[in-house]
């Protein structure tokens, strides 16, 4: 499995090794057992791009941290920005099962319920990046889309799977965001 995803794309320089990333997004290198009661906690199968990518690093801030869309958002006209990407867990304020985690944005954001919420954007809550299931089953591939709370939850699209979302992750100057 270690390489079935990711050929090619070099990690170094990916994450953002700051303080606040330590502190509320990586956590442990998460184990087999992890996994699977983090999957039936959530109640989806995680992407297997997903899972190798968090063995690499759980979680973390990103320094490429901007996706184009074609259509505008509340965000920017033509992109999503993410603040981290949550890892496989528990410990961690951001972590997918974590006090902030995808379960608390569907229960107090009322975020709908139709995947795993795994990346938070700078808005602080009011859009969120989503595995979403919608089209794949519980234990399919899902898709990756963009969550707009401030526009009535509305899904934009942005990749077919997860390593193709990690994939078009960009670096913010690269676009106008005055």
């Amino acid at each position: 499995m270690e390489t079935e995803f990711f050929k090619d794309f070099n990690f170094q320089g990916f994450w953002s090794e700051c303080s606040y990333s330590a502190r509320d997004y990586i956590g442990a290198f998460p184990d087999d057992e992890m996994i699977v009661s983090v999957e039936k906690e959530l109640g989806y199968k995680l992407p297997g791009s997903y899972i190798q990518m968090m063995k690499l690093q759980n979680g973390g801030l990103a320094n490429k941290s901007v996706f184009p869309t074609s259509e505008a958002n509340s965000w920017a006209d033509d992109h999503v920005a993410i603040n981290g990407i949550m890892g496989i867990g528990r410990e961690r304020i951001y972590s997918l099962c974590g006090e902030q985690g995808s379960q608390f944005m569907i229960d107090e954001w009322g975020y709908p319920a139709i995947g795993i919420y795994f990346a938070d954007c700078p808005s602080a809550g009011h859009d969120m990046v989503l595995l979403d299931y919608s089209n794949c089953g519980r234990e399919g591939e899902p898709e990756v889309v963009h969550i707009d709370q401030e526009n009535d939850f509305k899904k934009t699209f942005l990749a077919k799977d997860f390593e193709t979302f990690i994939r078009g992750l960009r670096k913010e100057e690269e676009f106008d965001v005055e």
